[in-house]
């Protein structure tokens, strides 16, 4: 598939989302306040959300499909933790070929649904020596080691601003209210640094080296165009990770898909029981 990072335009962007959004009125009035990307292995919160519309992302105008195991494909409305959510049960990837406008494409639309937040989840490897594999890590800030950036192009004025401010693109006060109910559920919650690659093989001993260097924490292949088409779209975000290996680069061991999923799935009902507690209080 080609790269069309740099060359697509962007003019067709409010016609499309327009298009998808109509469908979806279509076929529900539901209006969420909190959109919930769903990363590897973690789609079991779907099952905690008490649905009221579920759209595979096939029948959704423009929207990618999925082609990366453990990712279902499904936008479930409903209710969690009280609130009215958007849930993307599985997301989309640079190293699938997508463009970066592509992937970010659902925030997007979402957030022309109503959705005033994002809640962001992955799995990803652990830089920081003192994280042990299923532990839940707070994303406090990133690095954009893609090379690319969804911003790239003409801009849509009517979506955000040209240069937008990334100071604080993971919010205090959500991560405050998540610290709050971790001590309130029990469930241990770090703090870190995430740093987004494209993928998708695995890094080398060098990279993690370079990457520990940089000050990063956490590795993975998603989640910074999301976060950044939400900041430029004046969204709320919070960033979680379940950390499934460990990038020791001293001591690296071969890893691989399968593994990264176990992990994810074993640590994953923990994580559902802390995003349900935290969103109770946004």
């Amino acid at each position: 598939m080609p790269m069309k990072f740099f060359f697509k335009k962007k003019t067709s962007i409010m016609k499309d989302m327009g298009k998808c959004r109509s469908y979806i009125h279509r076929k529900t009035s539901f209006k969420p306040d909190i959109a919930l990307i769903l990363g590897t292995g973690l789609g079991g919160l779907s099952k905690r959300i008490k649905a009221e519309k579920i759209f595979d992302y096939a029948e959704l105008p423009f929207f990618p499909q999925t082609t990366v195991q453990s990712h279902t494909g499904k936008l479930i409305l409903g209710e969690l933790g009280g609130k009215k959510v958007a849930a993307m049960e599985g997301r989309f990837h640079f190293y699938e070929g997508y463009s970066l406008e592509e992937v970010t494409f659902p925030v997007r639309v979402l957030r022309h649904l109503g959705a005033k937040m994002l809640v962001v989840s992955n799995a990803a490897g652990g830089l920081n020596l003192d994280y042990k594999k299923g532990e839940i890590v707070a994303i406090t800030d990133h690095i954009n080691f893609m090379g690319v950036n969804p911003l790239i192009g003409a801009n849509e004025d009517r979506l955000g601003s040209r240069f937008p401010d990334m100071c604080e693109p993971y919010s205090k006060r959500l991560m405050e209210l998540t610290e709050l109910a971790a001590r309130e559920t029990h469930i241990p919650i770090r703090k870190g640094v995430y740093i987004g690659v494209t993928g998708p093989c695995l890094e080398t001993r060098a990279e993690y080296r370079m990457m520990r260097n940089f000050g990063a924490d956490l590795v993975g292949m998603s989640t910074v165009p999301e976060v950044i088409v939400g900041v430029h779209m004046g969204m709320e975000i919070l960033g979680l990770s379940i950390v499934t290996d460990t990038c020791d680069p001293d001591h690296l061991e071969p890893c691989n898909i399968q593994e990264i999923i176990k992990t994810a799935n074993e640590a994953g009902p923990k994580l559902d029981k802390l995003i349900t507690a935290a969103i109770s209080k946004f």
